[in-house]
């Protein structure tokens, strides 16, 4: 006999299906009301059959669209072999991976972790131990400079350097540790930057904020500060990596290396989280056994995927077609600004695009957008995300532009 919850999920409906959610899930969610149930490429299907474009791409972690066939081949193969051993023991997998995204990287070490927070976690722990075992800094005097608006992730510790109060309200008290200074100004952070600086954490594009892109220079004036200040530079690549922007890391843009890529999102690949540390030998090297670890970290599942991801970058191609259609993406914006678009930045195939209020919130334009077909992602106040898979075609491109384009003469 067939189990009844089984029956059940077969049969209801996407209403249905929302309503059974309200009593049984946390509400730190409020997602559009379409219930995905199939995907492939750029589309996904919900329970009724609908089709949607999917312009979201999971806040990027699928780059390579839904069930890529080589990254779907890789976990099925691994799926037959071995799935988790923990780090109590060492696996077949993970040298490769380690090997393959420090190479991709230009950097020597990994350490590999499952979701982007714990990746920032991980950088946090990382830097203060540098700092004191590295550095000389006294004993729990450790700082690290972040940039206002940032979004690295919602755990107790992050939330602390946040200044979204959404995100912060009602979870104190803090973790002490953090100066914020402006994004996007080298002279609040030379003045921030003193003797006991472990390091400075910033996102290359801030994601979250709405995809603000900094002034040409800003990035390599934060290289050159560290460098000459004697402390980290730390790079939140956990969106804005893996090819987003046209480039493989946005960092690229300004020739820029970091002492830490943090990476996470598309490195797996849409099917597992994966994400990775990855720093000069001397910054990951004041780690011993022990001090730090993940049971999921690094396990040959995760491994097999994060390889597959690393070599469909290795071609470029995804890193050309981002920068070749974010000029689709680009001056299809341009020709909607003043006619219900107030502004917008765009990267290769990312945009924040600030919609007139008058028309709407950013929640109900995304609302709209779904009836049309098409799914984005609000976030503040009016202003949505645009961030396709990168196996989006120019033809797709352009349909959910006309979709915009329809809901703004609304």
């Amino acid at each position: 006999m067939t189990a009844p919850s089984q029956v059940s999920a077969r049969t209801r409906t996407s209403a249905e299906l929302i309503r059974a959610e309200e009593p049984v899930l946390a509400h730190n969610y409020h997602p559009l009301p379409v219930v995905v149930a199939r995907a492939e490429g750029t589309w996904v299907e919900d329970v009724e059959g609908n089709r949607y474009l999917d312009m979201l791409a999971g806040y990027s972690a699928l780059n390579f669209g839904h069930r890529h066939p080589a990254l779907i081949e890789a976990a099925h193969r691994q799926l037959d072999q071995l799935t988790l051993t923990s780090r109590a023991f060492h696996n077949d997998r993970l040298a490769e991976f380690a090997e393959r995204l420090a190479e991709l990287t230009g950097l020597d070490m990994v350490l590999p972790m499952n979701t982007g927070a714990e990746a920032v976690e991980s950088a946090i722990k990382v830097a203060r131990k540098w700092a004191y075992d590295v550095k000389g800094v006294p004993a729990d005097e450790a700082t690290i400079v972040v940039a206002a608006e940032n979004f690295h992730g919602r755990t107790t510790t992050i939330v602390s350097f946040s200044t979204d109060e959404t995100a912060r309200a009602g979870f104190g008290p803090f973790t002490p540790g953090f100066k914020i200074v402006p994004y996007n100004d080298p002279a609040a952070l030379e003045e921030a930057v003193d003797e006991t600086t472990a390091a400075v954490l910033i996102e290359p594009i801030q994601g979250e904020a709405g995809v603000l892109i900094p002034d040409d220079g800003y990035l390599a004036a934060v290289r050159e500060l560290t460098r000459r200040k004697g402390c980290l530079f730390i790079a939140d690549e956990i969106q804005s990596g893996l090819g987003r922007t046209g480039r493989t890391f946005a960092v690229e843009h300004e020739d820029v290396v970091p002492d830490v890529l943090l990476l996470g999102k598309a490195l797996g690949g849409g099917i597992v989280p994966v994400s990775a540390v990855v720093a000069r030998r001397e910054v990951l090297s004041v780690l011993h056994p022990g001090e730090h670890g993940s049971t999921f970290g690094g396990n040959p599942l995760a491994a097999a995927v994060g390889t597959a991801v690393v070599e469909l970058l290795r071609t470029g191609e995804f890193q050309q077609r981002a920068a070749e259609l974010g000029v689709v993406l680009r001056d299809g914006l341009t020709e909607l600004a003043g006619r219900g678009v107030v502004g917008f930045r765009s990267r290769g195939l990312w945009a924040g695009v600030d919609i007139d209020p008058a028309i709407g919130t950013g929640r109900e334009v995304s609302e709209r957008l779904m009836r049309e077909g098409v799914l984005v992602k609000d976030t503040h106040g009016s202003t949505i995300r645009l961030a396709p898979p990168l196996t989006i075609t120019a033809e797709e491109l352009r349909s959910a532009l006309a979709a915009l384009e329809k809901v703004l003469g609304r």
